[in-house]
């Protein structure tokens, strides 16, 4: 492993964190120098100090290995989680170490659980620091590397299939170089046109750029307690839906239809499952309220409904009302349809439309040949039509991420037998939703959680985040470097 070339691209990921410290510090000014001054100034100091050291200490080396590209990406996302928990744990408060690594995991990873009870009484600063983490993640830590790797870079091509992976290109046709500028052209365009709109709705413009951060995010974490629910706008509500079912839409097919003006790269087959999955669910789940009279009007479940199905779908975690107090199977659907999620090439988590799609079509498949042998049945993803080259890894991915879960659920299990919150609190963790049901759902938190738990669920996050393949890698080559 070339450790030059790891080191710098590290060193370059800790100074974006450093760079949204200091916008944070001038937050903290704009408020009267506010109580998180002190912990952000010295949390700017010591990470701009680290990511800069290799800058000026190590050579520039134009070399960058497959190998390489994994550890940078490993080594910056657990850096950055390391160095974006110093602004908590020097502020103090709830933040213990546990608590600390919890809250910024959860902020980089867009999963946006907290273990905050209170989250208004955290100082302005702290709170756009909090944002900055979903909106840093939201792009990826390996995105702000690849606009720096040259487009060149045989290993450019292989880190941007891992961070931006799609199955079908069913509606855009681009090279993998350019998906990495369209991600980023897409990401920041819909947060400005978040933070447009959300402060043209009633947001003050502090409000609106924090909310806006975490929906382009597909995050979650609000400055209020309540969420979006705190505000009581029916526009707001409208406003957010829009923005999470935009962030969780493959980029590129957002960014043909508006290059193009047409609708017609929209025609794909994937965001029809996924627009179809969110219907069919927001209306079972909006019926159920109803009937079961959660809510006491139609329109109250229809947006209750259609609302939280797309947070969950998203995996963004907004919330316009506690969903502790429902029913048992609105609270089951919404699991489920966190556990699809959103397509590949967004910023949500979760095992993707995509996946999930492939996986039904192969089960099809296999079903056909059980019964006509001597039939060809292919795969086909609009016109495209894939091999079992194409399907397999994705098909292990899903095995991979159920064997995770149970995993995650036997180890919450161990560390405390009576935990009732493991199997919806591991599913939540994992496909990177936040909030989940019952005590842990949409108004609640993970702050009761034992240490031990909240560690596991950190774990959960990142392996769902960076979506497990990566991880894997790199403990194979810590291995292999150890028998040698």
């Amino acid at each position: 492993m070339n450790l030059k070339v790891i080191s710098r691209n590290v060193g370059f990921a800790l100074l974006v964190s450093a760079l949204f410290m200091f916008l944070s510090i001038l937050v903290s000014f704009g408020n009267g120098r506010d109580s998180a001054l002190a912990a952000l100034m010295i949390s700017f100091v010591i990470t701009f100090t680290v990511g800069i050291f290799p800058f000026i200490f190590v050579r520039r080396s134009s070399g960058i290995s497959l190998h390489d590209g994994y550890m940078i990406i490993f080594l910056s996302w657990i850096l950055s989680f390391i160095f974006g928990m110093l602004p908590y744990l020097l502020w103090g408060g709830p933040f213990s170490v546990v608590n600390a690594w919890f809250e910024s995991v959860s902020g980089f990873t867009t999963t946006g659980a907290t273990i905050l009870d209170n989250i208004e009484q955290l100082p302005n600063s702290l709170l756009f620091w909090r944002s900055s983490t979903h909106f840093i993640g939201g792009l990826g830590v390996v995105v702000f590397l690849l606009l720096i790797i040259p487009s060149s870079s045989p290993v450019k091509l292989r880190l941007t299939n891992m961070e931006l992976s799609s199955l079908s290109r069913e509606g855009y046709r681009t090279h993998a170089n350019r998906m990495v500028y369209i991600f980023t052209f897409v990401y920041l365009g819909i947060g400005v046109a978040a933070f447009l709109c959300y402060w043209l709705a009633g947001m003050s413009p502090f409000d609106a750029i924090n909310h806006a951060m975490s929906v382009c995010a597909a995050g979650g974490f609000s400055t209020r307690n309540l969420s979006i629910g705190y505000y009581q706008s029916d526009l707001i509500n409208l406003i957010t839906i829009v923005f999470m079912l935009l962030a969780s839409i493959h980029f590129g097919l957002i960014y043909m239809a508006i290059a193009s003006r047409s609708l017609k790269p929209l025609n794909n087959p994937v965001l029809k499952a996924y627009l179809g999955s969110i219907l069919l669910v927001a209306l079972s789940v909006s019926i159920s309220l109803k009937l079961q009279h959660v809510d006491a009007t139609w329109d109250r479940s229809l947006m209750d409904g259609f609302f939280h199905v797309v947070s969950y779908a998203s995996t963004t975690g907004f919330a316009i009302s506690d969903n502790a107090a429902w029913p048992l199977l609105p609270s089951i659907l919404m699991l489920v349809v966190g556990i699809q999620c959103g397509m590949a090439g967004s910023t949500t988590g979760g095992l993707k439309t995509d996946r999930v799609l492939v996986l039904f079509k192969s089960i099809h498949r296999q079903v056909r040949r059980s019964v006509h042998p001597s039939s060809v049945a292919e795969i086909k993803l609009g016109n495209t039509i894939l091999h079992d080259e194409d399907t397999y890894p994705h098909i292990l991915y899903i095995a991979l991420f159920l064997m995770l879960a149970m995993l995650s659920v036997l180890i919450c299990l161990t560390v405390s037998n009576d935990n009732q919150n493991a199997i919806a609190g591991s599913i939540s963790m994992l496909t990177n939703v936040g909030p989940s049901i019952g005590e842990i759902g949409t108004y609640g938190n993970y702050n009761a959680e034992p240490a031990a738990i909240k560690v596991v669920f950190t774990a959960d996050m990142f392996f769902g985040r960076i979506e497990i393949y990566p991880i894997l890698a790199v403990f194979s080559m810590i291995f292999s470097r150890s028998r040698k």
